[in-house]
């Protein structure tokens, strides 16, 4: 079956990558707003009998969901066969349940949305949180991939004896692979978190470590406040300037300079949301 990929606004580099690899026909599509802020969306490629791929990582995915749907409940009408969303960043997994009473449980209401318009999905390293598999919550086929081996890579042939960092427990199953596979130590932080933006962080062994280039390594760096806290413990404690590594750049608001202004020697972070700190390309993980 003939597949073709489409862009969707913001996803043109990765894109580029996956169809030259995929040797896979190009899609072109128009998607723009109304004056009345709806959105238009008209798909300019043939792609009956064919298998579109929907190329769009979802930070910010309120004004990227409607325009989404819209492309793929259009493609099936236009007769293709099969409709697949690589969504290299998932969002929606923070709310996984009820912590108050009268919430709404995203994650579970936005599974069925995407689960609604696409016949499989391709994500990397989604935040479970307290799920075990995307199975739990979507009911079409998913493939999860994980970065941990690109970033062991780079790591491996990029630092000069390296002691990787996780910021929590959460972590510790992720970073001792990366850890491992770069013959390279590592410890686990304990975090407490008062709040969204007041974490509290203690490094244990730190001393052992001194002569030793730190690199923290997270899933995702959003507001940036576990790495800035730990930045700064490790300052304290005498340690070189770290290495911060994420796999997803969502990076709330200044995160990314306020990063680098506690104190990180470089920010690293996987293509799964196209930002400057790319440096790991991870799209060989997304081809079907």
């Amino acid at each position: 079956m003939k597949k073709i990929v489409f862009a969707l606004p913001g996803n043109e580099i990765l894109t580029e990558i996956l169809i030259h690899k995929e040797k896979a026909e190009k899609g072109f599509i128009e998607i723009r707003a109304f004056p009345d802020g709806e959105t238009y969306v008209r798909i300019l490629s043939d792609v009956k009998d064919k298998k579109v791929i929907l190329v769009c990582t979802l930070h910010n995915p309120d004004s990227k969901l409607l325009p989404l749907y819209f492309m793929a409940k259009t493609a099936k009408e236009l007769g293709a066969k099969t409709v697949t969303l690589i969504a290299p960043y998932l969002s929606y997994m923070r709310q996984d349940t009820v912590f108050q009473p009268g919430e709404a449980v995203t994650s579970t209401y936005f599974a069925h949305i995407i689960s609604s318009m696409a016949d499989t999905l391709i994500t990397i390293d989604p935040h479970l949180h307290r799920r075990s598999s995307l199975s739990e919550i979507y009911t079409i086929p998913s493939r999860v991939e994980h970065a941990a081996n690109h970033i062991s890579s780079w790591v491996k042939y990029t630092i000069e004896n390296p002691i990787l960092i996780g910021p929590d427990s959460e972590s510790e199953q992720w970073v001792s692979e990366v850890a491992k596979n770069a013959n390279a130590p590592y410890i686990i932080l304990t975090k407490v978190r008062h709040g969204d933006r007041d974490v509290e962080i203690s490094v244990p062994l730190i001393e052992k470590y001194k002569d030793f280039t730190p690199v923290l390594v997270d899933d995702i760096i959003s507001t940036g406040r576990t790495m800035i806290e730990t930045i700064k413990r490790l300052k304290t404690a005498g340690m070189k300037p770290p290495i911060c590594i994420g796999v997803h750049a969502v990076f709330a608001g200044n995160a990314y300079q306020e990063i680098l202004n506690s104190g990180a020697k470089e920010i690293i972070t996987c293509n799964t949301i196209p930002h400057e700190s790319n440096r790991i390309d991870i799209s060989d993980l997304l081809l079907i």
